[in-house]
């Protein structure tokens, strides 16, 4: 009878043990895996779809339009449809719902940290290794129509933040970094020189002085009832570079979570500190720094070089009252700094990445547009909307960009700005392309949008704790560490236990599949040693 029961587990566990495990993930079959194709069928009509991002710009989204229909002149094949938003995470999201349903876009703007998500399925973003250095159509390829760039010619920095586990998973589209924004103005007016580099303790001790009011209530330095001194814009940025600068854990490529440690706790208490002091403040609770510097009621504001149209008393474009706008000089700096010896700021922008798809010639045909999104032509245009700085050296060194950066600050015949030559623009660009060396981007991998966003919380959480008049003090720490941990879980990402991380990534019914075969095991177990003991007594 033991024998019979021990006989029917073992059949037991071999039904389980070669159950597919495809079937745990719905009726959805994984993607073939993409071979570029020896030829591309030009007499084939191919639509693909591009998921853009703009930042509300009617000139990027006419970059876009002309784009598309330039590059359909030079494959009429080719019809591309373009999907606008106004968000990244909005563009995750979807792309993230679409996974599911096979229904993502051919080709979509994106960042690394988002296609680590995308690439835990199979086969769903495109590696570009292979199409990258294809002698037909590859970069700079003999049969591509237009004069894409060579791979020597993406600028290195740019280029090595595609690369996801290992692979280049996206190519660069535009390049931008963190600015500081700040009123010249006030600054003097309190007693104080801008520095070409400035420091965080700068930055916080010029926030300080401009916190004294005159006898009826309002700041001296302004003469208004309102002063917000530093906003930062995204306080994940702000986190990510500080501890940067201070050469600080953060965490490691493998995505071992290292950010709760005690540079993070000083800080935080620096933050503290100066929201009590009225500051320092950020965006998510006091608005977009842009406004208040526009409206004379901030003096450091720390936002995207994207963003330069939107700073400055002639800024082309503003989202206040024109009779709200206070004039003053403005000037750009890099963020600031711990070592001004040893500068350090955050490389970002979006890069573009193709999804595979059944026909590899709709793959064939979404890279040969993701190249022409490479070209001068496109580069050039887009940089120009907004402080973004073109991916490749080919436009950078184009004579048209060229001529476009020396004429920063330009006047028509009316003495006013020209809006295409806006000078905290140009300066931002400039700002970027002359610290290329000193940018870095932080490790990717499946999670790493959850740290990123749990270290903006941090900041933002700690200056809304004292506002309400919070105690900050070891036992606080400790509290926002774990509170911080859970609510991202943090603590199911990385190497500590590599057997729970991948169960907890499996599907449910992979999950009850193993648990299956580990019961059927351990009870088949237990019955043999019965039998041996049984055996031994006699």
């Amino acid at each position: 009878m033991r024998r019979r029961l021990i006989s029917a587990l073992l059949l037991v566990t071999v039904i389980l043990s070669v159950l597919p495990l495809s079937s745990c993930h719905g009726d959805r079959d994984p993607m073939p895996v993409f071979d570029v194709p020896s030829d591309f069928d030009t007499d084939k009509e191919y639509s693909i779809t591009f998921w853009a991002k703009h930042e509300s710009n009617l000139q990027q989204r006419e970059v876009y339009a002309n784009a598309v229909s330039d590059f359909h002149k030079l494959y009429p094949n080719i019809t591309v449809t373009v999907k606008e938003y106004t968000n990244y995470n909005d563009i995750y999201n979807d792309v993230i719902t679409n996974i599911s349903t096979d229904t993502t876009p051919n080709v979509c703007i994106t960042y690394p940290d988002h296609i680590a998500t995308y690439i835990t399925g199979e086969n769903v973003v495109v590696p570009l290794d292979e199409l990258m250095k294809d002698r037909k159509y590859g970069l700079g390829g003999s049969e591509v129509r237009f004069d894409s760039p060579e791979l020597s010619e993406i600028v290195p920095e740019f280029l090595e933040e595609c690369i996801v586990s290992g692979l280049y998973y996206a190519m660069p589209y535009m390049r931008s970094t963190e600015a500081l924004y700040i009123n010249k103005t006030y600054v003097e007016k309190l007693g104080y020189t801008v520095p070409d580099v400035v420091t965080w303790d700068f930055v916080f001790e010029v926030s300080a002085a401009a916190m004294k009011k005159n006898p009826d209530g309002t700041y001296k330095v302004n003469g208004q009832k309102i002063m917000k001194p530093f906003i930062y814009k995204s306080t994940d940025n702000m986190m990510i570079q500080m501890l940067r600068q201070l050469g600080a854990d953060y965490s490691t490529e493998a995505g071992d979570i290292l950010i709760f440690n005690d540079d993070t706790k000083d800080i935080l208490n620096t933050v503290a500190e100066n929201v009590k002091k009225g500051a320092f403040t950020t965006f998510s609770i006091s608005s977009y720094p842009g406004n208040f510097l526009n409206k004379g009621q901030c003096i450091f504001g720390v936002d995207s070089t994207a963003g330069a149209t939107w700073m400055g008393p002639d800024a082309p474009n503003i989202d206040i009252n024109v009779n709200d706008l206070v004039d003053f000089e403005m000037v750009v700096r890099p963020v600031p700094q711990f070592d001004i010896d040893n500068p350090q700021m955050i490389s970002q922008g979006p890069s573009v990445c193709v999804f595979n798809k059944e026909d590899p010639g709709e793959v064939l045909a979404s890279w040969l547009f993701v190249q022409y999104l490479l070209s001068n032509k496109v580069q050039i245009a887009y940089a120009q909307t907004e402080g973004y700085v073109p991916v490749t050296t080919k436009a950078q060194s184009d004579p048209e960009y060229l001529d476009y950066l020396s004429r920063a600050g330009e006047r028509d015949e009316n003495g006013d700005p020209v809006e295409l030559y806006y000078n905290i623009k140009l300066d931002a660009s400039r700002l970027l392309i002359d610290n290329v060396g000193s940018s870095f981007v932080t490790p990717v991998f499946n999670g790493s949008v959850s740290l990123r966003n749990a270290a903006g919380q941090m900041i933002e959480r700690v200056a809304e704790d004292v506002s309400r008049k919070a105690k900050i003090n070891d036992a606080y720490f400790e509290n926002l560490f774990d509170s911080i941990e859970s609510l991202y879980r943090l603590d199911q990402i990385g190497t500590g236990d590599q057997y729970k991380k991948r169960i907890d990534a499996l599907p449910t019914g992979a999950v009850a599949l193993i648990s299956g075969v580990v019961a059927v095991n351990l009870l088949l177990l237990a019955l043999i040693v019965f039998e041996k003991l049984k055996k031994a007594k006699k």
